[in-house]
Order: C-alpha cells, then sequence, then structure tokens
C-alpha cells in the first residue's frame, strides 16, 4: 500500500508542480512565454559565459590524467589506504571525484560493473560518489559565472568537506555492511 502510494506521488509530482507553477502564472497575469523566452536567452548567454571555465577544467583534468601524474599519486597513496582498509580500486575516484563529476561517474560505473553493486568496493564507490562533489569543477564554473576571482577558503573548505565525505564515506559502509570483506 505505502509503495503504491509512493509511486503514485512520484510520478505525478513533476506535473502538479509545473501545472501549478504555470497556473499561478496565468493567475497573476504573467506574461509566460516571453517570460520563459527571457529566461532561456539568459540561460544561453550564461552557458556561453561559463564556457571557458568548463574547457579549462576539463583540459586540466587530461593532463593530470595523461602525464601520469594521477597515477603517481594512486601510488604514492596506495599503501596508506591499504593500511585503513580502503580498496585500490576506489582510489582513482577519489582523486577524481573532486576535479570531474562525469569522470568520477564513469570510474563509479565500471566499479560497479566490474564488481557488482552489492560488493564492498561497489557500496564504498556508490556512497563516495554521493557524498562528495566536484570542488573545483563549482569553483571554477559557478565562481566564474558570477565574476569571483578570489576563491580566498573555499578551496580549502570543498576539499575539507571531500575528505571528510570520503571518510565517513568508509565508516559508515565498514559499519553498516560488516567490513563488507
Amino acid at each position: 500500500m505505502f509503495v503504491e502510494v509512493v509511486d503514485g506521488v512520484s510520478r505525478w509530482a513533476i506535473p502538479l508542480i509545473f501545472a501549478s507553477v504555470l497556473g499561478y502564472a496565468l493567475y497573476r497575469r504573467v506574461d509566460v512565454y516571453n517570460v520563459f523566452l527571457e529566461g532561456a536567452r539568459e540561460g544561453i548567454d550564461l552557458a556561453v559565459k561559463i564556457l571557458p571555465y568548463v574547457v579549462s577544467i576539463f583540459a586540466a583534468l587530461g593532463v593530470f590524467r595523461a602525464s601520469g601524474a594521477m597515477d603517481l599519486l594512486a601510488r604514492a597513496l596506495g599503501p596508506l589506504l591499504h593500511a585503513l582498509g580502503v580498496p585500490a580500486e576506489v582510489l582513482p575516484l577519489m582523486l577524481i571525484r573532486p576535479l570531474s563529476g562525469g569522470g568520477a561517474l564513469a570510474i563509479t560505473a565500471e566499479l560497479l560493473r566490474r564488481h557488482g553493486p552489492d560488493s564492498y568496493v561497489g557500496r564504498l564507490a556508490s556512497t563516495m560518489q554521493g557524498s562528495t562533489d566536484t570542488t573545483f569543477y563549482i569553483l571554477s564554473v559557478y565562481f566564474g559565472a558570477v565574476g569571483v576571482r578570489k576563491i580566498r577558503h573555499a578551496l580549502w573548505v570543498g576539499l575539507a568537506a571531500d575528505l571528510m565525505g570520503f571518510v565517513l564515506a568508509i565508516l559508515f559502509v565498514r559499519l553498516a555492511f560488516s567490513g563488507g570483506r
């Protein structure tokens, strides 16, 4: 019974929200079509404005991977993570996640395909994917879109939040699934 109710609410939530917003706009006599076009125009302007930031972060990520720096860092951190009980397979995810959401998602998908979603590696990768964010991407795109040039402490706060996300993912997956192995 509960599942059917949740399924019904989920199925109709977006159409009802859309219809409610449209109905309220019509009630307020808002020219919905022109407001929509203005928003689309602003969206295109914003996309053009942030494009250099997006290209730069993907170029930097490509250089980082192609130069072998990621492999070098993975080898350096491997023994420490092994001592903490973290499988070496998730290390590339931990290195890429602050840089690229798409790259991290590809790594997570590969780990899930190779190890399965119910494996310790699969659960850990999924939890890490969901509990961290793309700090460098956020700083370059969002801050660049509004013209912020000095990121000050935002980088360190974002990286600290990512580190806590990784640590807590390891802790909770280990606790929830009894070490999983």
